[in-house]
Formats: structure tokens, sequence, C-alpha cells
């Protein structure tokens, strides 16, 4: 095109001095062509303009395909629905970002605890609606166990008349007219055969004296009265009768009390755990017959008087022992009375509406006493629902399997893990403490891990659920039905425990919401219920994936070297260096303001705050990585955040809680320090949010630890 427009009269007109006579004279001619040369300028750069403008159109239409579009699907119009209910986008996300992704957190659930019950929900649809699936024997046995156990007309028509039946068989209660005769020798092993492990490892309802005032503990002892006389009432009892064996039930209890010992005196004196014999611990705790009552419990096990034992607190089984003789001398009415009562409020959930609230009041008014927060209410088909994944676990394991997690789940789930282990792999490589050799094992370790997702292997397996639940009975009621199944739940483990077991042991049902990583068996684990909305979902953005299920796969993952993190667990480390970042990382957690009234001990808290400060890290990291290799990522619509913001708050997501529901106790810190600790530590989340230097989640310095 610059050569045409050489030859034309854009040329001439730059050397006017050389034109000819001949020129001159042909004037006509040349204003003629002179007006063609504007006519063609025009056009060429109307062109131009054409082209142009073309151009930009074309590049504002390329990159707003190449950039993120609106998520249309249904999961993600529910996700940003449950996103907008709870956050609250009036705070400045630069100085509150616990409250604008999780709003003020007053009287809401926690995030898995929400999760959780979703999961039970699930659950509940497949046990009330089993559709046209093909049952098998266990199977139909589940379904009618969790029937029976919401029929509650028909359980209180029953009323007490079940639980009377069962304490006839164990020998009668001496607490109404007529009276029963005691018979000693088999019903009473049979009634210590129910309470021995209780003993062994006591689990009271009364709180310890020690841990109360005076005055509030005369309290507690009245109430506690109270239930014990309420029971014996609904038992048809006479009330004088039923109120002085109760008193000498708290009584016995109190006395029980006395013989426990702090476990730091144990530990001091290298007695937390003591190797015995049956017949050592006949010799030295006679008033039970242990072969017998080990026998009875551990079926089918077989036990011989030479069997080792581990015992905690022998110390406290000697006594309790010579207690037992002396109430059999004095008050045998009474111990029987105390077994039968501590049985009854066992039974207390597969009892009549009257049992459960005498049970409910007691708790509720201990809380209350104690200053302890109310214990929320359940409905009763959440009980059923959790009664029933106790004692049919396979069952529901499997349902759940095909209700909830689809390979295409699984297979997106394994994406997402595989994505964040390399990433630690190669995170591992900068980490500054760590010498050469650590970090070739650390790489190592992570190489090696085994992961099992789902649910295990040997819960998918129907012709297994067929086999274990021959021996459950169901039936004529539900309180006999729970007993069958009780028995036949301890049978299991036994012989679980009896077996070669290659494979992991899960530490979680299926629909669980706990991910843990096992240190004897190098397996982490991340149940079905875990990988579920508003978690996970294979039609999420990946933001979300990443930002939420990521950052508890890395957390999960950073476990693996917790033990590297305690004094002396990394000899070999740069010690300056790692305990500089430790350091650095209490005093990060330290800086950050809680609502009034709320503490947190930074060391009791320091490896859970390590794995969440290194676990959303190596989550955005992996994240990052995925953008560069992979297009066609996807915003939440409406909610006016970026591929990376929607990250961010997708993690603060998963740690939404009420603050007040946080025990000190707790290894993990308080909800709001879960957000801002690990968030206001990454320079990334200051630059996506446009945060000021200085604001609390940009502050002028930061820790390095993974």
């Amino acid at each position: 095109m610059s050569r045409a427009w050489g030859r034309g009269p854009f040329l001439r007109q730059e050397f006017p001095a050389q034109r000819s006579p001949v020129s001159q004279v042909e004037w006509p001619q040349e204003r003629h062509i002179t007006v063609g040369f504007m006519v063609r300028r025009v056009l060429v750069a109307g062109l131009l303009f054409s082209l142009l403008l073309g151009s930009s159109v074309l590049l504002v239409y390329i990159f707003r395909s190449c950039g993120p579009r609106p998520c249309r699907t249904p999961e993600c119009h529910d996700l940003q629905a449950h996103y907008l209910a709870s956050g609250n986008t009036s705070v400045a996300p630069c100085t509150d970002f616990f409250s604008f992704a999780c709003g003020d957190a007053k009287g809401t659930k926690s995030s898995f605890q929400a999760l959780a019950e979703e999961n039970k929900r699930r659950l509940r649809k497949i046990l009330e609606e089993p559709g046209s699936r093909h049952l098998g024997t266990g199977e139909d046995k589940a379904f009618q166990f969790y029937s029976s156990c919401v029929d509650t007309g028909a359980i209180e028509a029953e009323g007490a008349a079940p639980l009377r039946q069962v304490i006839e068989e164990l020998g009668g209660w001496r607490i109404s007219e007529p009276t029963c005769d005691l018979i000693l020798p088999f019903h009473t092993r049979q009634s210590f055969s129910i309470s021995c492990v209780q003993i062994d490892q006591p689990e009271f309802d009364l709180p310890l004296k020690q841990e109360q005032e005076q005055k509030i503990y005369a309290q507690i002892v009245r109430e506690y009265l109270a239930y014990l006389s309420r029971l014996g009432a609904l038992l048809g009892g006479d009330p004088d009768k039923v109120q002085q064996h109760a008193f000498l039930s708290i009584s016995i209890t109190s006395q029980l009390f006395q013989f426990l010992r702090p476990l730091e005196e144990q530990q001091a004196q290298k007695k937390l755990f003591q190797l015995v014999t049956i017949d050592q611990l006949q010799e030295m705790a006679p008033a039970i017959d242990w072969l017998s009552c080990l026998q009875a419990t551990f079926t089918p096990m077989s036990l011989r008087p030479s069997q080792l034992l581990v015992v905690h607190d022998l110390e406290y089984l000697k006594n309790m022992s010579q207690l037992v003789e002396e109430q059999l001398l004095k008050y045998r009415d009474f111990l029987q009375s105390h077994m039968i009562l501590g049985l009854v409020g066992t039974l207390s959930p597969a009892l009549n509406s009257k049992f459960q609230e005498a049970r409910r009041s007691l708790i509720q008014k201990l809380r209350e006493l104690t200053q302890r927060p109310p214990m929320p209410t359940s409905p009763r088909w959440m009980k059923c629902v959790e009664e029933t994944g106790a004692f049919f676990e396979p069952t529901l394991a499997a349902l759940f399997i095909h209700e909830a997690f689809s390979p295409k789940t699984q297979s997106a789930a394994m994406e997402l893990f595989t994505a964040i282990k390399d990433t630690l792999i190669a995170r591992l490589r900068r980490v500054p403490w760590m010498d050469e050799k650590t970090r070739k094992e650390a790489q190592d370790r992570v190489t090696q891990l085994q992961v099992k997702m789902g649910g295990p292997e040997w819960a998918l397996k129907p012709s297994l659920a067929r086999e274990e639940y021959n021996d459950i009975q169901l039936g004529p009621s539900y309180l006999q039905s729970f007993l069958s199944c009780v028995r036949s739940l301890r049978a299991r483990i036994v012989q679980n425990f009896l077996q070669s077991f290659p494979q992991h042991r899960w530490q979680v049902s299926t629909w669980g919401v706990s991910a843990y990583y096992s240190i004897s068996d190098h397996v982490v684990v991340f149940p079905a219920g875990l990988l579920q909305p508003p978690f996970f979902h294979p039609g999420y953005p990946r933001a979300v994936n990443f930002g939420a299920a990521g950052s508890i796969m890395a957390h999960e993952l950073l476990h693996i070297f917790s033990q590297l993190l305690l004094p002396g667990g990394c000899p070999a480390c740069d010690t300056h260096a790692l305990q500089g970042a430790l350091l650095c990382l209490k005093r990060h957690y330290q800086s950050i303001p809680l609502p009034s009234g709320l503490s947190f001990n930074g060391s009791w808290t320091l490896l859970e705050n390590a794995a969440d400060i290194g676990g959303v890290a190596i989550a955005l990291q992996a994240y990052s990585r995925r953008l560069l290799r992979y297009y066609g990522e996807t915003i939440l619509p409406n909610l006016d955040l970026s591929p990376l913001q929607l990250f961010f708050r997708s993690y603060a997501q998963v740690m939404c809680r009420e603050p007040s529901t946080w025990e000190p106790q707790d290894p993990h810190s308080p909800p709001m320090l879960r957000v801002h600790g690990p968030l206001s530590n990454m320079q990334a989340f200051a630059r996506h949010f446009h945060c000021p230097r200085g604001a609390l989640m940009n502050p002028s310095s930061r820790c390095q630890l993974w």
C-alpha cells in the first residue's frame, strides 16, 4: 500500500518545483486528479477507522470469552444463595473478613455442623423412600429398625413395660411391691457385665465436685436426686423407697469420685497403663468375676485366666472392688439399684417420651448450673438416623455413596487432591528451615501417602451387610430391637479386631464431615460426607473447590509434619529459622483482635494454626497453577467477586461458626482467628481485595513457615 501511495498524487505534491510547462498547461486534468486523490484519502481513512473499530470489538469479545463466565447451573445458584444469606457485604473485607463472609454468625451453626445435618437429611430421605431398590436381608433390617424408631406412637403405647422386662431378666428391682428376691449368681454377673467396662473407665453424669463451688454442687446433687427419683417413679416404684435408693446411688457415685486420680499424677508415677493378667486382676479386685465379665463383654473372643490386659488406673479398680464388697454386705439392694438406674439412663433414648424428657431436663439443668451453653435439641428422625447409622453402617455407607458420591464426583475430588499433593511436594523445596535430608524425606512421605476417599471398601460390599446382621432380632418392642443391635454391634467390633485387617480401619462414618490423617497407617481420609456442597461439587467454579475442600485437604496433609514443629522434632533442621517462624506465627495470631470475653492459648492451638496457615497457602498456589493450565474459569453471579476473591471467600465460608460455641479445649483457634490468621498472612489477599497498608488484613509483616 505504501508503494501505491508513492505513485499517486501525494508524491507529485511533495515536489512542485519539478513540474514542466506541459504540466501547467494540463491544469484542469491535474485538478481532477487532485480531487480523486482527496476522495481516495477519505475512503482509506474510513477503511482504517473501520478496521481499528472492528479489531477493538473483536478484542473485547475475545477477552470477554476467555475471562470468567457466570456459572448458571442449579448447584451454583444454590451456592450463590447460600453465600448471600450467610455473608454481610456491608462490612469492609479488609477490616473484618470473617463478618464479610459469615455475617455476625450469631445463632448460626458451624459450617461443618450444618453439612453434617444436611447429610443426615439425605440419609433420612433414603430410609423413608426406599423406592424401587432391591433390598436384601441386611438392608431390610436397617429400614425396619429406622421405621420402628420413628414410630413414636408404638413406643408411647408400650410405656415402661419393655424396660421392666429387661430389669426382671437382670434379677428384678426391689423398689415396689410385690418384691422379687434378688438371685445373685447369674443375673448379677449379667448386670455387672453391662457396667464393668464403665467401672473400668467411669463416665459419670455428675460433674466432679472439685470443679464446682460448694453451693453449686449442692444444687447439682439435688437435681440429680430428683432425676433418679423420677426414673424410679416412672417404673412404678414406691416414692419413699425410690428416693432412698436414689440417695444411696448418689452416695456410691461420690465415693467412686474419691478414687479417681488426675492423669498428671498417674503419669508422674508411671501408672497410667499397667499390664496384668485376668488372674492377677481377680486377686487385686476380687469383688468382680472378671473372667466371666470380660468373656460376656468380648464374645466371641476366647479368654483365659492368663490373658494379658492393659488396665487404666489399677488403683481405681482396687478401691472400686473394695467398695462393692462393702455394699454387698450392707446394702445389696442399693448396689443393684445403682446399676439399674445407670442402665435406665443409658437406655433412655430407646424409651418413651417421659424417660427421654427426664434425661433431657437433667442435662439442661446441669449445663445451666455449670454455666455451659444449652444443649440443642434434635428432632426424633435425626436421632433415629444416628442410631440406624451406628448399627447398620455398612448398609447406610453403600446407600449414601450411591446417592451422594457418584464416580464423577470422586474423580473430580481425586483430581483436586492430586493438585494439592503435587503443589505441596513442590513447595517443600523452598521451606527455609528444612535441611536437604529432611526435605527429601518429607517429599518421600507425601509421595508414599495413601488416600482414602468416599467410603471404606468393606462397607461397599452388599454381601457383607447380609452376613453381619444375621444375629439381629428385631421386635416385638423397639427397646428389644435396640438391645439386639447393641449386642450385634459389640460382637462385630470384637470380631473385627480379632481378624487380620490389611486395610486402614476408618475412624469416621462415610457420611461424616471430619477428615483426618492416620500416623500409624500413613493414610489420609476424606469421607464422602465432607466432599459435598457447599464445600465441594464437580460443577462449582474451581475457585470454590480449591478454597474450601482444597484447603481442608492441604491442612490434613500438613499434619504429616506436625512432629517436626515440636521441640526437638527436627534436630537436623535450622532450629533458629524454625523457632523464629513459629514465634512469628504466635505473635501474628495474638495481634488479631477477638470479641470481648473470648481468649485462646496460642501454644495449645499452634499445630492447628500452622496447618491452617499453610493449608490455604498451598491451596492458593495449587489453584493459581491450575489457572495457567486450564481456561474457562467461572464465577458465581451477582456476588461481584473475581475468581481469586471467590477463592478466599470459599475458604472463609468453611470456618463460619458462632464464636460463643467455641470451647477453650478445642485444639483449633476460635473461628474468627481461623479466617483472619491465615488470610491476613497472605499478600495475595490484600492485593486482590485492595487492602490499604496497615489494615487488619494487610499487616506490615508476615510469617513464612511453609
